[in-house]
């Protein structure tokens, strides 16, 4: 096991310890929770990092997994959202190319949702607002010998092409908390914050572990990025002084629900469907075989984000706007596979759950100048998504450090993330997606035995750490017994050892997506594999 996930003795303060355990505390193992402790861990702040079940487990694992401006928020005026995340399209794209990477999108023109010249204005509004070095622009396309054309009914002759990015959103998530450990913050996932005290000088939490420890934990900042639990953190486990108010704003939960369905198609673009309530669905190439299709937009209530699923409704919806478009008709017994996951949306009092901004807020009580007693710092993230999580982050960090009074420089623009930087296989970057293909070159070259089909498995997953897999392997039988079908021991120890992963679901459908490829006989030998290895992994502590 990673010694930062489960060395519970240095997160453990002494009864009445004046020096805080950390300098701040973050609540949530997301995307902007793994973003902000990287970025802060970067900055040289004492971080420690809890989520209560595994990394990513829950709305960062159930996006549509693109890297994308959002187009059709130009229609409701979020030009500034828009701009933003067009800018850090690049930015991303740069900083792992092996699990992000270039995708154009295919628009077929249907007249009846929106007029040609309306989409044109749109298009060129999205291929100017922020600027452009790796991502072409957009064009018109005749679908009648596009090769977008072939998988569509035929009254679709007109479309639109242009560009966005597709990112594995969990390993996104999870290569920041590599990240955020290596730079010196601890990770501890399957633990959760029972309670935190707001006090004179910082915050004293109570950190619950999966296996019925109890930690006590002093921070001098507290950072609440809980995503859909943000408002009941505040509410229910953040204790305030007397007369205080934690809680000042409210979210709306929007499900948005995804169906994975054989592939529909055998080009490698995607589609942006137009549907009839004005909203939008995605048709993505997905892991080779499949087609992603997604999403829905339904508002739900309740205590438990966590238990949100996809209902047999949305399945319908995907597949009917979806058969509009492609000759061959989805149905419901097409899908293979389904996931939903909760955005945490703030409340702007919207009447559509699709209007409600997708842009975030950082709200910040407490700490230097603040003019209220000098409480002790809270940052509260409300709302976001995952192209601007970086930008959140660094916004993040920035307020931790004037709420702390220690104003420190910003760093992860133009920097890699884990597995990233592949200057030491290919030399120096050109172009991420052309980056990418000469790495994977390279490494079938320094190890040929490897099947082309492992190879570049390992390769999208891991980067440049791949050799932290392979090890001095020079055979599949270096890498340890086949658990199952092109899954081996050894990458499952690095797994184990440095990503947090002690659970089937862990590795098959967050740290990777070969639940979609196994059959259920041997997602459970995976699991029977890491069962054990847990077991032995205690016996020799």
């Amino acid at each position: 096991m990673n010694p930062l996930s489960t060395d519970l003795s240095a997160a453990t303060a002494a009864p009445g310890a004046p020096v805080p355990d950390c300098d701040v505390l973050v609540v949530g193992g997301g995307i902007n929770g793994c973003g902000i402790a990287r970025d802060l861990a970067g900055r040289g702040y004492r971080v420690l990092l809890c989520e209560r079940d595994d990394l990513a487990s829950h709305t960062s694992s159930s996006s549509t997994k693109l890297i994308h401006g959002g187009l059709r928020y130009l229609e409701y005026y979020e030009f500034s959202l828009v701009r933003k995340a067009l800018a850090e399209r690049e930015v991303l794209l740069k900083s792992a190319p092996h699990i992000m990477w270039p995708l154009r999108f295919v628009m077929p023109h249907d007249a009846a949702m929106r007029p040609a010249w309306m989409v044109r204005i749109g298009l060129f509004l999205y291929d100017h607002l922020a600027r452009r070095e790796v991502l072409p622009g957009s064009r018109g396309i005749d679908l009648r010998t596009h090769e977008a054309g072939a998988p569509l009914k035929p009254e679709f002759s007109r479309g639109f092409v242009y560009s966005d990015g597709w990112v594995d959103d969990a390993r996104l998530v999870v290569l920041n908390a590599i990240d955020a450990a290596a730079r010196g913050a601890r990770v501890l996932t399957r633990t959760r914050c029972s309670a935190a005290q707001r006090m004179a000088d910082g915050w004293q939490a109570t950190l619950a572990t999966e296996d019925g420890a109890v930690l006590s934990v002093r921070a001098r900042a507290l950072v609440n990025a809980a995503g859909p639990w943000a408002e009941g953190f505040l509410r229910g486990t953040a204790r305030p002084v007397a007369g205080e108010a934690l809680a000042t704003r409210s979210l709306r939960l929007v499900k948005g629900s995804h169906i994975v369905v054989p592939r529909c198609f055998a080009h490698d673009h995607a589609y942006i469907f137009q549907n009839p309530d004005r909203r939008i669905i995605f048709a993505i190439p997905y892991e080779g075989d499949f087609t992603l299709i997604g999403t829905t937009d339904v508002e739900i209530e309740g205590d438990d984000p966590g238990a949100a699923r996809i209902d047999a409704d949305e399945i319908a919806y995907l597949c009917e706007q979806a058969s509009r478009y492609f000759r061959q008709p989805l149905r419901p017994a097409d899908v293979v596979w389904s996931y939903s996951g909760v955005r945490p949306l703030l409340d702007d009092a919207s009447g559509d759950p699709s209007a409600v901004t997708r842009d975030y807020l950082l709200e910040a009580q407490g700490g230097v100048g603040d003019g209220a007693g000098a409480q002790a710092p809270l940052l509260t993230v409300w709302g976001g998504k995952i192209t601007t999580f970086r930008k959140l982050a660094e916004d993040a960090a920035d307020e931790i450090g004037r709420q702390l009074g220690e104003r420190r420089a910003a760093w992860t623009e133009g920097s890699f993330l884990p597995g990233g930087d592949l200057s030491a296989w290919i030399g120096a970057p050109r172009r991420p997606d052309a980056d990418f293909e000469r790495f994977l070159l390279e490494l079938r070259r320094r190890h040929a035995w490897l099947p082309p089909t492992l190879a570049r498995r390992l390769a999208r997953a891991y980067g440049s750490r791949v050799d932290r897999v392979i090890g001095s392997a020079m055979a599949p039988a270096g890498l340890g017994a086949e658990i199952v079908p092109g899954v081996f021991e050894a990458e499952l120890q690095y797994l184990q050892r440095e990503e947090w992963a002690t659970r089937a679901d862990d590795v098959l459908w967050r740290r990777s997506k070969l639940g979609l490829h196994l059959n259920a006989g041997e997602r459970a030998r995976v699991g029977a594999w890491l069962d054990a290895a847990a077991v032995q992994l205690t016996e020799t502590a």
